[in-house]
């Protein structure tokens, strides 16, 4: 099919050589617009991301440190990456935007040590809700930071995320504890993550994104950790490997679904992440949130959600503008 792109050729063909077409090209860098598989990828890493978080909470009950498991949680994903390092070579660590990765690894290093953190005190669906400001935090800073001109229905958005935080913190009635501070941190972290994973898939291909991030913040949370340092016990390993397992496929599945989709699709459907973790939750151990969390993650996510379809449709029809001149 002479003169189709790659993403139009995924579409033509159909059929389950189309869906293998299309999963082939979710990981190349720019790959094109794909909502369906988009989704699909996005909800993979919901669920691999809440099961992370409670092996997380699993080890800090088990009396591990939060640095520790921050550290074996890298690790263990370069370990599980390195059959794939050995398919393709040095080629997986080649990159022309060390700037970008740096920023995006500071950010995920202190996103991850807040969350361990939270989940080692308060119940992975609480942290989950609370995560739901990302967003907000990423619009919030654009203001303050970048100087953006913002008008009144995000001005209403952010007022509304912060209403849900609101009702989930309870201050006045609960007064918020580590756990909770720790969420927030997490939260504002990641705010500033998903832009920079948008931008290094346009380059990079999913898999070299994810090897490259984890392969830096090895050593860099090993030096946290050495100052707590205990060697897990024996019962322990097969969850540390787990969780590393758990942030490989997870990170793969969800910057594809970067990579493949609107960034306001990839938000909404990352909804999907709260019932998955009150779940697990539940399951693995006896947790439940109560209604005004559910209540306050509702309305964060409807808020996060706004603002991140409102930014995607301003920059569309800032690219569909004539350039001046023509």
């Amino acid at each position: 099919m002479t003169g189709l792109n790659e993403g139009q050729q995924v579409r033509a063909d159909g059929g389950a050589g189309g869906w293998r077409a299309g999963l082939k090209a979710s990981g190349r860098p720019g790959a094109a617009n794909d909502p369906l598989l988009g989704a699909i990828f996005v909800i993979i890493a919901m669920a691999l991301l809440a099961g992370l978080l409670s092996l997380g909470r699993y080890l800090a009950l088990q009396g591990m440190d939060p640095l520790q498991v921050l550290f074996f949680r890298n690790a263990f994903c370069v370990v599980w990456m390195l059959p794939l390092l050995a398919w393709r070579g040095p080629s997986l660590f080649q990159t022309k935007q060390p700037k970008l990765y740096g920023a995006r690894v500071v950010l995920s290093f202190i996103s991850m040590m807040a969350m361990f953190q939270a989940v080692a005190l308060i119940p992975i669906g609480e942290v989950t809700a609370i995560g739901f400001l990302s967003p907000l935090f990423g619009t919030a800073v654009a203001i303050m930071v970048l100087g953006e001109r913002v008008h009144f229905r995000r001005w209403a958005a952010l007022g509304i995320g912060f209403l849900g935080a609101m009702i989930i913190l309870r201050p006045g009635l609960s007064e918020p504890g580590w756990g909770q501070w720790a969420a927030l941190v997490s939260a504002l972290a990641v705010g500033g993550i998903g832009p920079l994973v948008k931008q290094l898939t346009q380059k990079d291909d999913a898999d070299r994104v994810v090897f490259i991030t984890n392969a830096i913040m090895t050593p860099l949370a090993l030096v946290p950790a050495l100052f707590v340092w205990q060697w897990p016990s024996l019962d322990l390993w097969p969850y540390l490997a787990a969780m590393g397992l758990c942030a490989v496929l997870g990170h793969m599945a969800l910057v594809r679904g970067y990579a493949v989709a609107e960034a306001s699709l990839v938000m909404t459907f990352k909804f999907v992440r709260l019932p998955f973790a009150v779940a697990i939750g539940f399951l693995a151990f006896g947790e439940a949130i109560d209604a005004l969390t559910w209540v306050g993650g509702l309305i964060i996510f409807a808020a996060s959600a706004y603002v991140t379809r409102r930014e995607a449709q301003l920059k569309l029809r800032a690219s569909s503008r004539p350039a001046a001149g023509l």
